[in-house]
């Protein structure tokens, strides 16, 4: 689905609703995407974010299907569509103006040293010991 730009059903794929500590990654390339810290909920039925977790991973360039130009952010290395930057409907949290809704699999905060993202574990321990 990511290779063809395609979009998971709202409120029914695996995601959206999901709120365990972790990160998001590429389903193609295993780039990571995004922190599950920066998720909200946009009311959309689809997984949203803030921001990318590494900018490095992420490209963003203009899409002009379906009668309007919006940016479309794809994963660097495996070209995957990981989802469009929104600046309507619901704001996300006061520092953020837009967000993403990925196209990813969700790597838990307890498995990031086994499935190789073990240099993400800080960002859950430190806000699970609140500094």
């Amino acid at each position: 689905m990511t290779q063809k730009n395609g979009t998971e059903r709202a409120f029914r794929n695996e995601y959206w609703n999901n709120h365990e500590p972790g990160i998001y990654v590429d389903v193609v390339s295993g780039e990571p995407s995004s922190p599950l810290s920066t998720k909200f909920d946009s009311g959309s039925g689809l997984a949203s974010f803030t921001r990318p977790l590494e900018k490095a991973y992420v490209n963003e360039r203009t899409d002009a299907s379906l009668g309007m130009v919006r940016s479309e952010v794809r994963s660097k290395h495996g070209d995957s569509h990981l989802g469009h930057v929104f600046d309507d409907g619901p704001k996300p949290p006061a520092s953020a103006t837009a967000s993403t809704r990925p196209r990813s699999a969700s790597s838990p905060a307890s498995r990031l040293e086994a499935e190789g993202y073990g240099e993400y574990r800080k960002l859950f321990e430190k806000a699970s010991s609140g500094k």
